[in-house]
């Protein structure tokens, strides 16, 4: 876990890997779970027994849902102590280059891209690649916009 103390040690780090995340299973749970709360009810993610005859020979996790775990993911791989607030600001690019198939585990690899200043703090660009265990492509891969207020 990288852990920044100072908003020096921030605008140094431009450019650095920060980490890896531990290894995190997509369970069939989650992905109805997730189905419910966006209403996206789309049988490749939520019929078992239809998607077992799907594209993908099971179903697969939304590619958002994917996306929404950076959250989780990244919080094991830096964190921002003093300051007093972080936020999500926005995305830059995403990409989901593979399908994450339910029982699938994932981690996520960050790396500090760029860091510009804004009023009050710190922009941070933060590219995130979300691995799948075996895979041969990513299953997510993102540039996140991260504020820091001092």
């Amino acid at each position: 876990m990288r852990l920044f103390t100072s908003r020096e040690e921030i605008i140094a780090a431009k450019g650095e890997k920060l980490g890896t995340s531990e290894w995190l299973t997509i369970t069939q749970e989650q992905v109805n779970q997730f189905a419910e709360a966006t209403l996206d009810r789309q049988w490749i993610h939520i019929d078992v027994e239809r998607a077992e005859q799907g594209p993908f020979g099971g179903p697969i996790a939304h590619g958002f849902l994917t996306l929404s775990l950076l959250s989780k993911l990244n919080s094991q791989t830096y964190r921002f102590e003093g300051a007093k607030m972080a936020i999500n600001y926005g995305l830059n690019r995403v990409r989901f280059p593979s399908p994450v198939l339910v029982g699938s585990r994932i981690r996520s690899s960050t790396e500090l891209a760029d860091v510009t200043e804004v009023d009050g703090g710190l922009q941070l660009t933060i590219k995130s690649t979300i691995e799948i265990d075996g895979g041969s492509k990513p299953a997510c891969v993102a540039e996140g916009l991260t504020r820091i207020i001092f």
